[in-house]
């Protein structure tokens, strides 16, 4: 029996499901952290490591979430998932020290694994020929959600207190993923799935367990991309606007940097994502990736707010293809069974390697160079090289030929 529609809403309720831990984890710190360094006395060095806990959370429940829903389901963990953003919310409005912020940062990256991971299996069940179009289109979600809610979260703020809005936005994000997660679901086998009914569609692709996967080159070779290009994106997040500022703007002027990085880092996953259906994932990420190595090296030799606007909307463009493009690139090379698993095990690379070699370097260069940015953007153009030369020999025809399943 063909289910015309169903796909559709799995397709909805993921990105629904998936906004509200993308708002939270890319926005509410940045509003909060001035309300939490006077309310709980704290610097602002320590209210910047809020995104340190929520990485490293990340870093190991994405890989933990894989191997829960090959056992319990996606739907059951997106519920969970939505709980537990909901409820760390309702925590972190009676937060008495920076601690408490430290704890919600860790159970947020938690409830994004369980909410991300299901999201990003179920589309592309649904729809195997659409795979970088529908994953594009949850990403798009993830990272837009924070574009859309920060100027909510400062009116909410300003309009009721601390406690009462942290009350609002955890019931919200709790009743809200909790109707989308009982539609986050795999389709049944006589339904329709983009016109192939699934197991005919995932009998068509080889598939690789998670320990077969790490016998290979190819999976190395992503993780490595994701540390790389990983590490030069996450770095523009705290560079931009100190860069705009070093060069005498203003901070609404310098604040564009950043706001032109996340537009195209956010609208990027959905294009990204659909072009990799037609030019491929591996042509895709590494034209992104050599773009955005020339960004960073062009950055310094240029002057203006629009050259420097437009340059780090490119380096957006290219850390959006990262996310948007590799799910579909990991069931292209390893297959769909155990997706989760192995995109868990990839994106740790994400969570304990790209912030210590982006955020962590880039400030200490700055350092022992005095303020120089020059240097910085150098780093940051060379991973991104690197990155575009590691995923060229990431083709799924290379996993096959070194004699894994089929």
């Amino acid at each position: 029996m063909k289910d015309r529609h169903g796909g559709r809403r799995v397709v909805l309720a993921s990105c629904v499901a998936i906004f509200w831990p993308g708002a939270f984890i890319f926005a509410f710190p940045g509003v909060m952290a001035p309300y939490w360094q006077q309310t709980l006395e704290a610097s602002r060095a320590a209210t910047g490591r809020t995104l340190f806990f929520v990485l490293a959370a990340v870093g190991v429940f994405m890989f933990i979430t894989g191997r829960w829903q090959e056992k319990i389901g996606p739907s059951k963990l997106a519920a969970l998932g939505a709980l537990l953003c909901g409820g760390s919310t309702l925590l972190v409005g009676y937060a008495e020290s920076i601690g408490w912020v430290y704890l919600w940062a860790l159970l947020m990256g938690i409830s994004s694994s369980l909410i991300y991971i299901p999201s990003l299996t179920v589309v592309q069940r649904w729809y195997p020929a659409r795979r970088g179009l529908v994953s594009g289109c949850v990403n798009l979600a993830f990272g837009l959600s924070a574009a859309i809610l920060s100027p909510v979260f400062t009116l909410l703020l300003g309009a009721m207190s601390y406690r009462g809005m942290t009350l609002l936005l955890g019931l919200a994000a709790s009743g809200v993923g909790l109707a989308a997660s009982s539609y986050v679901r795999l389709p049944e086998a006589k339904e329709s799935v983009r016109g192939s009914p699934l197991k005919q569609a995932l009998a068509s692709q080889h598939s690789f367990t998670a320990v077969q996967s790490l016998r290979t080159r190819t999976f190395w070779l992503i993780w490595g991309t994701w540390a790389l290009a990983g590490a030069g994106g996450i770095a523009m997040v705290t560079l931009s606007t100190s860069y705009g500022l070093s060069e005498g703007l203003e901070l609404g002027d310098a604040v564009i940097l950043l706001m032109a990085f996340n537009l195209t880092n956010g609208v990027s996953r959905l294009v990204s994502g659909y072009l990799s259906d037609l030019v491929g994932r591996t042509r895709m990420m590494g034209a992104a990736f050599l773009c955005a190595a020339c960004a960073y090296w062009l950055m310094p030799h240029l002057e203006g707010l629009l050259p420097w606007a437009v340059l780090a909307a490119v380096v957006g463009f290219a850390f959006g293809t990262l996310f948007a493009v590799s799910a579909p690139l990991v069931v292209d090379c390893f297959g769909m069974v155990h997706f989760g698993t192995i995109f868990g095990l990839i994106f740790t690379a994400y969570g304990f390697v790209a912030g210590a070699l982006g955020p962590w370097m880039s400030g200490y260069i700055l350092d022992v160079s005095g303020g120089g940015f020059a240097p910085v953007f150098l780093l940051l153009g060379g991973f991104y090289f690197l990155s575009a030369v590691l995923i060229s020999f990431a083709a799924p025809s290379r996993v096959r030929a070194c004699g894994g399943p089929s």
